[in-house]
């Protein structure tokens, strides 16, 4: 049994996300409580429509206590357990409330229910209602979900949020990026939008990247959401069971999960996102008007014959806390399992970092107007005024490219601000009830005004039509670059490396040198790369090594991080198991942290980078008088047979980790593990 459900403020229900056996329970409990009527049947269509105001009124009294907790004693819940061993775990974000129900164990459900929020961030933005009116949105916050929960049970990468690169030779390397560099060139040259990325996917593996000049960093977790992406972008997604836990999963409707919608869809909805749209072929002259003498001789009349071919496109907010941006984010696949993923800034990002900051800080002062906790109010009035300040301006510097929709609408903002701010000053300067009742009596009109200008500056449907011909016509171009060797790449995808092949030159002449070595997974937490064999169970020396004892050593080793233990090892009957990680500073010499963190670590995310990122709180609570961008972040899981013993183990890790660059290219100094 497992739902996920969102709720605002007032405990209306946004999002509902869940299995039958959830929705049969919901009506068993609504049928017990008169809430409906007793001639429902379990298998009768209104189980699977369940109601928000059924929902709303069972869970009502749990939300409302958490928002209690919350806003007025800064002290909310975690996790709860029921006595019939159902859990729930809460989340937050931007006053909205998370909330995940199931039987599963409560760390996976706590990552669960974050990698949800993050979804829904990158999705939504900080406007989280929109999940009640777009049913669009809604559907793709949940094929999202679906693909991370599929894919995090099959490939380390997800499993331990990091990005894999795909092992090619230098030749290769070169003559990709030189693909990806002409045709961000042309991109840029023909669309209104000169800050892209284009870069290649190949199953869920990352080949190359270019990105213009003055574009934002995309992030790791910017390039596992694309990965995301591009499967449910080819379909591929798959719902899992919660009776059968492994590989072979098999689809039972009973678990498969249901997607309610709770409103009648908006305006919004009337008309589909350009998925799967159909564009015009380019001509002889678009072709040549595009790459002129560069244009490969691959490239043909046989483009006439790419008439299906499509682009998947998504309005999503990238970067990090202080570098939002929307971005248009167009898939193309270059062959099965290979897409070029082409992202373009379609906000500049003083507007929606500025909203977004808008959004973050009026979310502070709620809270700490329901706390009265006017000491603290005026630092964050002081944010909202400078994020407010900040957005307006620019707009103002981009006025040539603003509709005149935006314009009108920044106007109205400015003026309702400007009537609450004066209310807030008069509120600091005197402590009157009254102005504070003129605040909370206004802020409805401004918060909405808020999310209206956000959705025209952000997420504008028509920001997907710029440059949609060039990006196809590009996109087509880059297939055919990519026929000479589309084969190898899906073949190499399929075995990066492995233990038990004895083919490839560097990998394996590297590993004859630690025997009793099954298997490893080495970390850099600096730019979130993982360097891992890929797990062969054809092979006779990788067979007996099952997908369960490697996601458990994971789970394990984290279990311990999150406890501030570093290294770790221990042994079953098979395998012997051990997890480190250290810190560097830039010059690869060891840093030692001095810190007790017991306390500190209890308001971290959890381990990983979709839910926040881990590693950078870590470095920052061990080291606070060291910049983060001069500390190195190294994790390294190793799996030796059982007969191995500790100091075998600890001497093949130190090893390992300074060597490593052997695999991965890049030179690194030996590291003190322990």
């Amino acid at each position: 049994m497992r739902g996920i459900l969102i709720f605002d403020n007032l405990n209306d229900v946004l999002f509902t996300k869940c299995n039958k056996k959830f929705a049969c329970h919901i009506q068993n409990l609504a049928r017990a409580q008169g809430l409906v009527s007793e001639n429902t049947s379990e298998d009768s269509n209104e189980t699977q429509h369940l109601s928000a105001n059924i929902i709303m009124q069972l869970f009502s009294p749990i939300v409302t206590s958490q928002q209690v907790m919350a806003s007025q004693f800064g002290n909310f819940y975690t996790s709860m357990q029921c006595h019939d061993g159902t859990n729930m775990v809460f989340d937050d974000f931007m006053g909205y409330t998370f909330l995940y129900i199931s039987t599963e164990d409560i760390e996976i459900m706590k990552r669960t229910i974050g990698v949800c929020v993050t979804i829904v961030r990158y999705i939504c933005g900080p406007d989280v209602a929109i999940l009640k009116t777009s049913k669009q949105r809604a559907n793709l916050v949940s094929s999202l979900l679906n693909a991370w929960r599929d894919l995090r049970k099959r490939e380390q990468s997800i499993l331990t949020e990091t990005v894999e690169q795909l092992s090619v030779n230098a030749d290769l390397a070169s003559s990709t990026l030189r693909i990806l560099h002409d045709a961000a060139d042309k991109l840029k040259s023909q669309s209104d939008l000169s800050n892209v990325h284009v870069l290649v996917l190949v199953e869920h593996k990352f080949l190359s990247l270019y990105s213009s000049k003055n574009a934002q960093d995309l992030s790791a977790a910017d390039i596992l959401l694309m990965i995301l992406m591009c499967k449910v972008a080819n379909g591929s997604e798959h719902y899992d069971n919660d009776n059968n836990e492994d590989n072979n999963q098999v689809h039972n409707e009973d678990d498969a999960d249901i997607l309610l919608s709770h409103s009648n869809l908006s305006s919004e909805d009337t008309e589909p996102l350009n998925i799967n749209s159909k564009l015009a072929n380019p001509t002889s002259a678009d072709i040549t008007h595009l790459f002129g003498d560069s244009r490969d001789s691959s490239v043909s009349d046989g483009l006439y014959s790419l008439a299906q071919d499509g682009l998947y496109s998504q309005l999503v907010l990238l970067g990090t806390e202080q570098t939002r941006t929307a971005n248009a984010v167009h898939i193309f696949e270059l062959s099965k399992g290979i897409n070029l993923v082409t992202t373009m800034e379609v906000t500049q990002l003083a507007i929606s970092s500025g909203l977004y900051d808008c959004f973050y800080y009026l979310n502070v002062m709620n809270g700490l107007q329901m706390q009265r906790d006017m000491d603290e109010l005026r630092p964050a009035f002081d944010g909202f005024d400078a994020a407010i300040k900040k957005t307006i301006e620019g707009i103002r510097k981009n006025r040539s490219h603003i509709s005149n929709d935006i314009d009108m609408c920044q106007r109205r903002f400015q003026v309702k601000w400007e009537f609450v701010r004066r209310k807030y000053m008069d509120f600091f300067k005197l402590h009157d009830s009254d102005s504070m009742l003129q605040i909370e009596s206004n802020m409805p009109g401004l918060i909405e005004t808020m999310k209206e200008l956000f959705r025209f500056t952000c997420f504008d449907r028509n920001f997907l039509k710029i440059g949609n011909d060039v990006i196809l016509t590009v996109s087509r171009l880059v297939r055919q670059k990519f026929n000479d060797f589309s084969d190898f790449l899906k073949v190499k995808a399929l075995k990066n490396f492995t233990l038990g092949s004895r083919t490839s030159l560097t990998i394996n002449k590297y590993l004859e040198e630690f025997p009793g070595l099954v298997h490893f997974i080495y970390i850099d937490r600096t730019t979130h790369r993982v360097t891992a064999p890929t797990l062969d169970f054809t092979n006779p020396e990788t067979l007996a090594l099952t997908t369960n004892k490697i996601w458990s050593m994971v789970d394990h080793s984290r279990n311990h991080l999150q406890e501030g233990q570093f290294s770790v090892m221990w042994k079953d009957t098979t395998f012997n198991y051990a997890y480190f990680l250290w810190f560097e500073d830039d010059s690869g010499s060891p840093l030692k942290c001095k810190t007790y963190l017991n306390q500190q670590m209890k308001n971290f995310p959890v381990p990983g980078i979709l839910c926040g990122d881990y590693y950078k709180k870590l470095s920052q609570a061990c080291f606070p008088k060291i910049s983060s961008n001069k500390i190195r972040i190294y994790e390294l899981y190793c799996v030796h047979l059982g007969l191995a013993t500790s100091s075998c183990v600890l001497e093949h890790s130190r090893r390992l980790a300074a060597t490593i660059w052997e695999i991965t290219g890049l030179p690194n100094n030996p590291a003190d593990i322990l």
